[in-house]
């Protein structure tokens, strides 16, 4: 057993984003700035979008996301219950009606059959209440991309926008494409939130990037700072002016020239990071395909997968141990592991709100129950990976019922 705890998802920071930082501190601007604007381009090219904007969280980019595509009281957003309470908090910040779908079973994403299901029970409703939905927001959970060409055809089908929260799914790819360019190519508008938490791909600390057509991201850059015609370097710089108008209530969410420093680096190293999260995602996919205990994440041959998580799955009717035990005994052999996601209709308020039932989206109930996420990231060391299949195995072993069976009949 490890002598020291590995901890679930530390962050990888260099010497380059270090000494970035302080060039930007030793500067005269630290807050929005050329650095951000440097950021955003870079960015940009890094996954084909046709424009981007930096902002303080992914959180941030999907409020944006809904203020530009107008969306507000009366209307309707159809999302995940399988995801974090962010992606759902921001359609109750505009005023908006969350409407959730259950999800597929293998990679945990939205239904597109359950999601047309949905629409098609809502536009009946519709007609009577006048309100219908206008954007359906996808969730690439784990870093597994959407099946996005059924939704693309919803959406047009149903005048929907998408809304794509990408938090975990850079740099993912869809049929060849990278998550983040289909506003390209799209006949529906295409908005998509990319997170730099500090446990993501990459990281800021904080931070985050809304990307998609040009004319979207104009409108998003006045709604991400309050507002304004004119940012800080476009007042205080040498080329700036002053004067700024102000025609709505928009929000503070820039980013600053400190977090883009970070970033500027942390993308360069990206597809190393990314590189080192397939290896260990396939080392352990090399063992534990191999216990009937156990279900090993979805990879679909159209997908490039970011590998942000690696959900194992309990087959818990094989075993006599719980979920939450089997957490509670990584963490004593010095495993540091989580659970990725509590469902939306789980958590109490919107239990409350909406009266939701856990059966009510069955497939995201049962699945939650016998998910285990394992540390799956760039810093982990070849023997670290050995650490954490060790302890799984050493658990199932102990745990497993036709084992334990096996092992009494050769005893007896």
């Amino acid at each position: 057993m490890r002598k020291t705890f590995l901890p679930f998802s530390p962050p990888s920071i260099g010497e380059e984003e270090i000494a970035e930082v302080l060039d930007t501190l030793r500067s005269d601007w630290i807050t929005t700035g050329p650095k951000v604007k440097r950021f955003e381009q870079e960015f940009a090219d890094a996954v084909n979008a046709p424009a981007a904007l930096a902002v303080n969280s992914c959180t941030a980019a999907l409020h944006v996301a809904l203020a530009t595509l107008g969306i507000g009281p009366g209307d309707a957003v159809i999302t995940t219950p399988m995801t974090f309470c962010s992606t759902v908090h921001v359609i109750e910040h505009v005023g908006a009606r969350p409407i959730l779908a259950d999800v597929e079973p293998g990679t945990l994403n939205l239904d597109p059959v359950k999601v047309r299901g949905t629409l098609a029970n809502l536009q009946k409703k519709s007609k009577k209440n006048g309100s219908g939905a206008k954007a359906i927001i996808l969730v690439h959970l784990y870093g597994h991309p959407c099946d996005m060409d059924p939704f693309l055809k919803i959406a047009a089908e149903y005048e929907c926008a998408l809304i794509e929260d990408s938090a975990h799914a850079l740099p993912a790819e869809y049929k060849g494409r990278k998550i983040g360019s289909c506003a390209g190519e799209a006949t529906v508008p295409v908005l998509t939130c990319f997170s730099f938490y500090a446990t993501k791909n990459m990281t800021t600390a904080e931070g985050g990037m809304l990307t998609g057509p040009s004319h979207l991201l104009d409108d998003a850059r006045v709604w991400s700072l309050h507002g304004m015609s004119r940012d800080a370097w476009n007042r205080y710089s040498r080329e700036g002016a002053w004067h700024y108008d102000v025609d709505r209530p928009g929000f503070k969410y820039n980013m600053t020239d400190i977090q883009a420093a970070m970033g500027i680096h942390q993308l360069k190293k990206l597809n190393g990071f990314h590189l080192r999260r397939r290896e260990i995602a396939a080392r352990y996919n090399q063992v534990f395909q191999e216990f009937e205990e156990l279900e090993i994440p979805t990879e679909h041959r159209w997908a490039s997968h970011a590998w942000h998580l690696y959900a194992l799955r309990l087959h818990l009717d094989r075993m006599d141990i719980s979920r939450n035990r089997f957490i509670s005994e990584m963490q004593a052999r010095n495993i540091g592991t989580s659970v990725h996601f509590i469902p939306i209709h789980l958590l109490s308020y919107y239990r409350e709100r909406y009266g939701y039932l856990p059966e009510d989206f069955p497939v995201a109930y049962a699945q939650y129950q016998r998910c285990v996420s394992l540390p799956c990231c760039p810093r982990m060391q070849d023997q670290d990976v050995e650490d954490v299949i060790e302890a799984v195995t050493e658990l199932v072993s102990e745990h497993a019922n036709a084992r334990k069976t096996a092992r009494a009949a050769a005893g007896s």
